[in-house]
């Protein structure tokens, strides 16, 4: 990785398309990184976001608020669920008010496994930006949305 002209032999009109190729290259880069880094623990980018989302909400929450909360909007949510049932990751409950209504939570193993998951050092990619930079590139992206 260096410069996406040679990344991908390829110029550009502008400097504005030639960052909107890189964010789209580096992207689809990042994601391949997280399905290598997550394989070994068994989950998916996805299904990570998920837990990281149940742990914040530190009570039981709405699936339908998962939902709403995930960064890759997922058509698929419930069978992600499920898988994280499967491992017992999570908890799921239905509402005793309105059975349509269910609520997911995520249980000691799943946060055992976020722990274990945030002491890792193996996202050295990462390691090439400064805090600075990375707030800046941060800003960038806000700023661009």
């Amino acid at each position: 990785m260096g410069d996406i002209s040679k990344d991908i032999i390829s110029s550009f009109s502008s400097e504005k398309i030639k960052a909107l190729i890189n964010i789209k290259y580096t992207a689809n880069w990042l994601h391949a990184k997280e399905v290598i880094f997550f394989k070994p623990y068994g989950i998916s980018p996805q299904q990570y976001n998920i837990l990281r989302i149940l742990r914040g909400a530190k009570k039981e929450i709405k699936v339908q608020l998962v939902k709403e909360r995930m960064i890759e909007r997922a058509p698929n949510v419930t069978r992600l669920l499920d898988k994280l049932v499967e491992k017992k990751l999570i908890e799921r409950n239905r509402s005793v008010d309105d059975r349509r209504v269910v609520y997911v939570e995520i249980n000691r193993k799943g946060l055992a496994l976020l722990e274990h998951i945030d002491n890792t050092d193996k996202i050295s990619f990462l390691n090439n930006l400064t805090e600075k930079e990375a707030k800046t590139l941060s800003d960038l992206l806000d700023k661009i949305r």
